[in-house]
C-alpha cells in the first residue's frame, strides 16, 4: 500500500488540498497532508509501503505523481526538472539515471545537470534512511516564527532540504524525468496562475501515450518500429491485454518463424522474416504496455527478459536445423556458437553496466585520468547529442537486438539460413571487439570494483566444490579464468582437428585447467577488470561442455539444447541481479559451473558423452523451471495468504 505525504503551509494549503486530489486519484492509498518533518517521520516509520513526499508548491498533472509513485525505478525516485534552479531551489547531478549529487548550484560547481522537482518516491528498504533524514532535519535549530511555522529551514523548503539530506546518505536515487508532460514548482499566484495554463494545454494521455515509447532507442527500433508501436500500443490497452500476455503473443510470433526457418523454402523463410519482425514489434509493445498503463511487477520484468533471450536462441535454433536440412554440415556449430558468443556478450553488458553505476556512486577521486577518462568524455558527448550521425553510429555498432533482428529477418529473406547465421554472427563477434576494447580501457580508468560489492560466489555461479578449494596466491580470479577459457579452447580445437583420434580422456586435462578457475571462487574481485570474470566463467564452461560433446560424438542439436539450458539458467542470474531479486530457490541443485563439468568429464570418459549431457539438461532444466514456479509462483500465493491472515495487526501514530 502506497502512502503519500503531503508537506503544507498555511500559506500552500489551497495547492495542498490540490495535490492531496490528484494522489488519490493517481491511485495512492492513503494520502495525508503534515505541516512539519518531524510528523512526517512518524508516518514513514508506520509505513508498510512506498512513501511519495510532495512539497506542496509544486502544480503538475496528475499523471506525473502516478508515474512517480508507479516507476519500477527502486529503491528512491525523485523528480528531476530541466532548467537552472531558482532561489532556494536544490540542484542535482545526475549519472546514467542516477542522481549522485544535491546540493546548491555552487556547491555542485556548475555541474548541476537539473533541478530537484519537489517530490520523491521512498521504497520500503529506504524508509529508515527517510525516517532519519526528516528528523536529524527537524532537530535542527531553525529561525523562530513565521519561517519555522512555513516548514523552512534556512530559507530552504523542507522538502529540498530533506532531499538533499537523503542523498547525502547515499541512498540510491533514480532521477525520473516528465519530458512531455507538465510539473513546475510555484512561488506566487502568477507562477501558479501560468503552470495551471501550461498543464491544461497539454493532452494527457496522447502525451503518455508517446512516453511509453523510451527516450533512446536503437537505430532501428527507433526508425521501424517506435513510428508506429505506440498504436499497436493503444490497441492493446483498450482489448485490456496485459503485457505478458503481448509477450507471449511476440513468443509465439518468434518460434513459427523458427519453425519456419527450419522448414526451408523461399515462401516460408520470407514468411519467417515477416513474423520475425512482427514479433520483434510485439516485444517493444509489451514495455510500452506497461508504461503506458504503469502495470509494472517484477515478474513480468524478469519473463521479458528470459522471454526475449529465448525467443532469440530459439530463431537461432530454427536457422540451424534448416542449414542442416538444406545440406550445410556446419548449420548448427553456427547456432551454438551464435547462441554462446551473445550470451557471454551479455554477460559483460550485465557487469560492465553494474561497474558503471557502482562507479556513478564513488566520488569523483576514483577515476585515474589518462586515455580511459578522455574516452568516457569522447563518449558522454557523442551520447549528448542526439540524432547525429555519430550517435546513431555509437548505437547501431555495438549490433543491439533490433539491429540482430533486422539483420537476421533480411537475410534470410534474401538468402538463406546459412547466410543469416554467418551474418549475425560476424556482427556479434565484431561488435563484442569492439565494445571490449574501449570497456577494458574505461574500467581500468574508473578503479572501482563491483563483483565484490554483491554474492560473488552467486554470480560467479560456483558450486560447493569451487568453495572447497584452496585459493592460489600468485593470480587473481581473472587470470584463472582466462586460463581456464584457454585451456577448454585448445581442447575443442583439438577435438574439431583430431576427431575419433583424440583419447576420451583429454577431457580429464581440460577439467584440471576449469577447476583452477573454480580456485578463485573465495578471492577477492574487487580488482577493476574482475567484472569481466562471469563471462569468462561462462565461456569456459560452454567452451568445455561444446568440447566435450565433440568428443563424445553427441549429436549436435544435444549440444546446442544443453547449452541452451545453461544459458537460461545463467539469464535467471542476471536478471535477477538486475531486479535486485534473490538466488533462485533451488540455486545449489544446480551443482554449479564445476560440478556440471565434472559430470560431464565423467561421462565422456566413460563413453556416455550423450547419455550424460542428456540427462544433465533435463535435471538442469527441471531444476530451472521448479525455481522459478516456487520463487514467482508459489512462495508470493504464500506470503498474500499470510498477510491476509494477520491483516489489520499494527496501525500508525495517531494525528
Amino acid at each position: 500500500m502506497t502512502l503519500a505525504i503531503v508537506l503544507t503551509t498555511d500559506e500552500t494549503a489551497g495547492l495542498a488540498d490540490r495535490l492531496a486530489g490528484q494522489c488519490r486519484r493517481a491511485g495512492i492509498d492513503e494520502v495525508r497532508q503534515v505541516g512539519d518533518l518531524a510528523t512526517l517521520a512518524d508516518l514513514a516509520e508506520w509505513a508498510a509501503g512506498p512513501v511519495l513526499v510532495t512539497g506542496a508548491d509544486l502544480v503538475a498533472h496528475t499523471a506525473v505523481l502516478r508515474h512517480l509513485a508507479t516507476s519500477p525505478a527502486e529503491p528512491t525516485v525523485a523528480l528531476v526538472l530541466a532548467g537552472p534552479p531558482g532561489p532556494g531551489r536544490t540542484a542535482v547531478r545526475e549519472d546514467r539515471g542516477q542522481v549522485v549529487a544535491a546540493g546548491s548550484p555552487e556547491a555542485l560547481d556548475g555541474e548541476a545537470t537539473g533541478v530537484f522537482g519537489g517530490a520523491l518516491r521512498v521504497d520500503p528498504a529506504n524508509l529508515p534512511v527517510l525516517v532519519a533524514a526528516a528528523r536529524s532535519i527537524a532537530a535542527e535549530v531553525v529561525p523562530v516564527g513565521a519561517a519555522a511555522a512555513q516548514g523552512v529551514v534556512d530559507d530552504e523548503p523542507a522538502i529540498d532540504k530533506l532531499f538533499a539530506d537523503l542523498v547525502s546518505r547515499d541512498a540510491v536515487t533514480f532521477a525520473h524525468r516528465v519530458r512531455l508532460l507538465v510539473a513546475r514548482r510555484v512561488a506566487a499566484d502568477d507562477d501558479r496562475a501560468a503552470a495551471e495554463a501550461a498543464v491544461a494545454a497539454v493532452d494527457a494521455d496522447r502525451a503518455e501515450l508517446r512516453l511509453s515509447v523510451k527516450e533512446r532507442d536503437d537505430f532501428f527500433t527507433t526508425v521501424f518500429v517506435s513510428t508506429w508501436s505506440p498504436y499497436v500500443t493503444k490497441l492493446a490497452a483498450r482489448l485490456r491485454l496485459s503485457p505478458t500476455t503481448v509477450t507471449m503473443i511476440s513468443v509465439a510470433f518468434a518460434v513459427t518463424a523458427a519453425l519456419l526457418f527450419g522448414a526451408g523454402g523461399r515462401p516460408a523463410l520470407v514468411t519467417g522474416a515477416v513474423l520475425l519482425y512482427l514479433g520483434f514489434v510485439l516485444d517493444c509493445v509489451d514495455g510500452q504496455l506497461a508504461r503506458y498503463t504503469r502495470t509494472f511487477s517484477a515478474w513480468g520484468g524478469w519473463l521479458d527478459t528470459m522471454a526475449d533471450r529465448a525467443k532469440e536462441f530459439i530463431v537461432y535454433a530454427g536457422l540451424g536445423f534448416g542449414a542442416t536440412q538444406a545440406g550445410f554440415r556446419y548449420g548448427w556449430a553456427l547456432a551454438i556458437a551464435a547462441m554462446a558468443v551473445q550470451t557471454v556478450r551479455h554477460m559483460t553488458d550485465t557487469w560492465y553496466g553494474a561497474l558503471h553505476d557502482e562507479a556513478a556512486r564513488r566520488p569523483r577521486a576514483t577515476t585515474g585520468g589518462g586515455l580511459g577518462d578522455r574516452l568516457s568524455a569522447a563518449s558522454n558527448r557523442v551520447q549528448a547529442d542526439v540524432g547525429s550521425v555519430t550517435y546513431w553510429l555509437k548505437r547501431t555498432v555495438v549490433f543491439p537486438i533490433g539491429e540482430r533482428w533486422a539483420l537476421t529477418a533480411l537475410v534470410v529473406a534474401l538468402f538463406d539460413q546459412r547466410a543469416a547465421l554467418l551474418a549475425v554472427l560476424t556482427g556479434m563477434v565484431l561488435a563484442f571487439g569492439y565494445t571490449a576494447a574501449l570497456r577494458l580501457l574505461r574500467a581500468r580508468s574508473m578503479r572501482v570494483g563491483v563483483l565484490n560489492t554483491v554474492e560473488t560466489t552467486l554470480h560467479r555461479d560456483d558450486g560447493p566444490l569451487a568453495r572447497a578449494l584452496p585459493t592460489p596466491r600468485w593470480t587473481g580470479p581473472l587470470g584463472l579464468a582466462a586460463s581456464a577459457v584457454l585451456v577448454v579452447a585448445v581442447l575443442l580445437g583439438l577435438a574439431l582437428i583430431g576427431g575419433d583420434a583424440l583419447p576420451r580422456w583429454s577431457a580429464l586435462v581440460a577439467l584440471g585447467g576449469l577447476l583452477l578457475a573454480a580456485a578463485g571462487a573465495r578471492a577477492s574481485h574487487g580488482g577493476a577488470l574482475d567484472w569481466l570474470v562471469p563471462a569468462a566463467l561462462r565461456a569456459a564452461e560452454y567452451l568445455f561442455a561444446i568440447a566435450v560433446g565433440v568428443l563424445g560424438g553427441a549429436p549436435a542439436w544435444l549440444i546446442f539444447g544443453y547449452v541452451f539450458v545453461l544459458t537460461l539458467h545463467h539469464y535467471d542470474l542476471t536478471a535477477r541481479l538486475e531486479k535486485r531479486k534473490l538466488a533462485p530457490p533451488w540455486h545449489e541443485a544446480t551443482l554449479g559451473w564445476e560440478g556440471r563439468s565434472v559430470v560431464l568429464t565423467l561421462s565422456a570418459i566413460t563413453g556416455i558423452a550423450a547419455v550424460g549431457m542428456a540427462t544433465l539438461g533435463m535435471y538442469l532444466l527441471v531444476v530451472f523451471v521448479g525455481s522459478v514456479a516456487l520463487a514467482w509462483v508459489i512462495q508470493p500465493a504464500r506470503a498474500a495468504r499470510a498477510a491476509g491472515s494477520v491483516g489489520g495487526v499494527g496501525g500508525r501514530p495517531p494525528g
